[in-house]
């Protein structure tokens, strides 16, 4: 389930059960280890020594390559936060907790025991009531898991209008559809989990009506469901393509994990395929079906493959990448229809597809929040705790937008990680915990063996300073306004990428 490559070697380093020398960890140092077969890493934190796992609970990453934040370690790979304590997860995209060892000590040695039972911290005198959270994506998940976890005695209940329970969309588009992933890795937790945490899960639900007044939401089927809390975690649709044949079988757009096995489906059926749009998806959806052998091509209209995010840099390299991996581009076009066997350009040429992949782009679903009175501006308006114009109500994920303090206005962000991360912030405080929303924003994408990191968020910028080689897979990309730095991307720089978002993060508490 990991873009980077992992072993399973023995476990190397010293047996920690046998002790190291104390002056062999300094203060703010890690030391990578084993416990039986089992690779632990050491830790020395504010005076005190942790033993925790030492790969991260989400994709396995080498948390001895992270960085420590005082009690605290970071994921290299991306930017999972765990305390060293309890080995909490505190920052997704982990949502499961590290195993903790005992470690002891004296006479100049720092010797690790057994396993110790570890729970994460409940909030002393937490709200109860009814939670109803309108969502089953990252943001809804993370609020449901978060709640649960600080010890919330109340009702939840998910009201999703998706077929499945909440799943790991990111690979959705990466490892799954490439064949790499099993089915068993897709879903963020297993049905049981759900009745384990007393949580309500109605899948195929569409909310028709929300009523702030009465605290009330209505179903599509009349039935109504009662709330003294409210998160909307709607998220976003794809845009759908306005020419004829968009709406022929062969023909799919990439959100649910529907989409994702219809893809596949029709993967197993034809040789060739074209993407629509060269987006992260439509992308990372281009070097998935390469792996599967399948001939593909991307139209689009740009002149450069997300030159708009990334810039003319690592735009032209993403397209010399694919362009390496046998991918055929036609930029600076687009698709004017579509038929059984093919696609027409408005260049005036055709391509052959027995497959089509739409991936330009997607619109947040705001039409409950608008039907509600709900202000909104290009998104639904939260304040610094994701709390919307009316009290109680909460948005979270693609559709809020959020007053950023780095770059000092408000935005909204289409991220797995802000998802996540805004979940469990509204979730605290939904909880009466005030908690302001500062993360920074963060997403990863992968293109074959290429994985590229970024932090912050740019929606324009006067220069971009270039650090390393591109082309040789080892740089840092800065995007830089007014002399300040709002976003860094990275390829193979992943404690560079850390520090960036912790730079980012003392910028914004400032």
């Amino acid at each position: 389930m990991s873009d980077h490559s992992t072993s399973d070697a023995d476990p190397k380093g010293p047996d920690l059960t046998k002790g190291i020398p104390a002056a062999a960890l300094a203060e703010s140092a890690m030391l990578a280890g084993h416990v039986g077969d089992e690779e632990v890493l050491l830790v020395r934190h504010g005076g005190r020594v942790s033993a925790v796992a030492a790969h991260c609970t989400h994709y396995h990453g080498p948390l001895a390559e992270g960085l420590l934040v005082g009690d605290t370690v970071r994921c290299p790979w991306h930017h999972a936060c765990f305390d060293l304590r309890n080995g909490e997860p505190l920052a997704a995209p982990a949502l499961s907790p590290l195993t903790c060892w005992d470690v002891t000590e004296r006479d100049g040695k720092i010797v690790v025991g057994n396993k110790r039972e570890t729970s994460p911290r409940k909030i002393a005198r937490p709200w109860s009531g009814r939670v109803v959270i309108v969502g089953g994506g990252a943001a809804g998940f993370a609020a449901a898991e978060m709640l649960r976890r600080r010890g919330f005695a109340g009702s939840i209940t998910m009201l999703s209008n998706d077929s499945a329970a909440p799943v790991d969309r990111p690979n959705l588009s990466k490892d799954y559809l490439a064949g790499s992933a099993p089915d068993d890795w897709v879903p963020l937790r297993d049905t049981l989990w759900y009745a384990d945490n007393d949580i309500t899960l109605k899948l195929g639900c569409d909310v028709t009506v929300l009523d702030p007044a009465g605290r009330k939401l209505t179903l599509h089927d009349g039935g109504t469901v009662p709330f003294d809390k409210l998160l909307l975690a709607t998220g976003a649709e794809p845009v759908r393509l306005p020419v004829p044949g968009a709406d022929l079988p062969h023909v799919h757009t990439l959100r649910s994990f529907d989409d994702c096995r219809a893809i596949i489906a029709g993967a197993g059926e034809t040789s060739r395929a074209v993407v629509i749009g060269a987006s992260f998806i439509g992308l990372e959806a281009a070097a998935a079906l390469r792996a599967r052998k399948i001939e593909v091509h991307v139209v689009a209209p740009e002149k450069r493959p997300l030159e708009r995010v990334f810039g003319p840099q690592l735009g032209d390299f993403i397209r010399a990448l694919h362009e390496d991996h046998g991918v055929h581009f036609h930029l600076e076009d687009s698709v004017t229809a579509i038929a059984n066997s093919h696609v027409t350009l408005k260049s005036g040429g055709t391509l052959e597809a027995g497959l089509v992949v739409v991936g330009v782009g997607v619109r947040p679903r705001l039409a409950l929040a608008e039907q509600a009175g709900l202000s909104i501006d290009r998104g639904v308006t939260v304040n610094e705790y994701l709390e919307t114009s009316t009290p109680g109500i909460y948005a979270a994920g693609d559709i809020a937008r959020w007053p950023d303090p780095i770059s000092g206005q408000a935005i909204r962000v289409e991220h797995w990680v802000v998802a996540e991360r805004q979940g469990q912030t509204a979730a605290l405080n939904i909880l009466g915990e005030p908690t302001p929303f500062r993360a920074v924003p963060f997403f990863w994408s992968q293109h074959y063996d290429v994985p590229i990191n970024y932090v912050g968020h740019a929606e324009k910028w006067d220069s971009i300073e270039i650090d390393g080689d591109i082309a040789g897979r080892d740089c840092v990309v800065r995007y830089v306004q007014n002399g300040r730095v709002l976003a860094v991307a990275s390829i193979d720089r992943d404690h560079a990428s850390l520090d960036a978002a912790l730079a980012m993060e003392k910028q914004a508490a400032a």
